[in-house]
């Protein structure tokens, strides 16, 4: 029960790691407010939580890319139990595309979320967790993508690999706050959507140094340790989860 009483925000979290995440802080009995752009999704993915949860969790459906709802997310959790401990900007797109004819429209929608919605929500939830005594914890999503090239994954690349150096940024100005600020890297990872390729399994067995691509559980462990008090002198970190795949970096075929 590491987290018995906190309050946490899950961005992305209707399916995949986002959900596994979240299902696990409700379970060490967090209050989490669960965020995905499907509104139906979001509301399924925390019925199926609250079910089991030790703690409790809470819908909300929006574009964690827009200022806007970013503002409301944050003011619902700390209006909802009167404080925020833990962010994890989970939310993100992938747009596949070769860089020599990559569309401005892909570009900048790659950069909204994956970029603009974790700044900002960031920037919203250090706000309230300024005014809060005991500080808090942010975490972000990154890529084994940030560290190692990936073909047609330049943008989304970029934009994880950013993700990183904005963490190592905001140890200056969000420390003396006893805000934490690391970012987790998955490598291939077992999902609703990455098991729809029924190769992907068996590439990834192929590929990863330890036999297997991970599941959400165990980027999820990973996540939860970082927000939790056990690391409350980590920040500025990234903690890669991928079986050893950047040690070796073979691609798929």
């Amino acid at each position: 029960m590491r987290f018995e009483n906190k309050v946490a925000i899950v961005t992305g979290a209707g399916q995949g790691i986002g959900f596994e995440i979240a299902r696990q802080l409700a379970c060490e009995g967090a209050h989490v407010l669960l965020n995905d752009l499907d509104a139906d999704l979001t509301a399924a993915a925390s019925a199926r939580i609250q079910g089991q949860a030790a703690g409790t969790c809470w819908p909300l459906a929006g574009d964690a890319g827009d200022l806007a709802f970013i503002h409301a997310l944050v003011a619902d959790a700390t209006a909802r139990f009167g404080r925020l401990d833990v962010v994890v900007a989970n939310a993100g797109i992938t747009l596949f595309g070769d860089f020599l004819t990559y569309p401005p429209a892909s570009f900048f929608k790659v950069l909204q979320l994956n970029l603009g919605g974790t700044f900002f929500l960031a920037q919203a939830a250090a706000n309230q967790m300024k005014q809060q005594a005991h500080g808090g914890a942010l975490l972000f999503t990154s890529s084994v993508t940030g560290h190692q090239a990936h073909k047609q994954l330049a943008a989304y690349g970029m934009s994880k690999a950013a993700l990183e150096m904005l963490a190592k940024s905001l140890v200056i100005e969000l420390s003396a706050h006893g805000i934490t600020v690391n970012t987790v890297a998955p490598g291939a990872t077992l999902t609703e959507r990455t098991q729809d390729d029924p190769a992907y399994e068996a590439t990834w067995q192929k590929l990863t140094p330890m036999g297997r691509p991970a599941t959400v559980a165990d980027i999820a462990q990973a996540a939860l340790f970082l927000v939790s008090d056990h690391a409350r002198h980590i920040t500025g970190q990234s903690i890669v989860v991928d079986g050893g795949w950047t040690s070796t970096s073979p691609g798929p075929t």
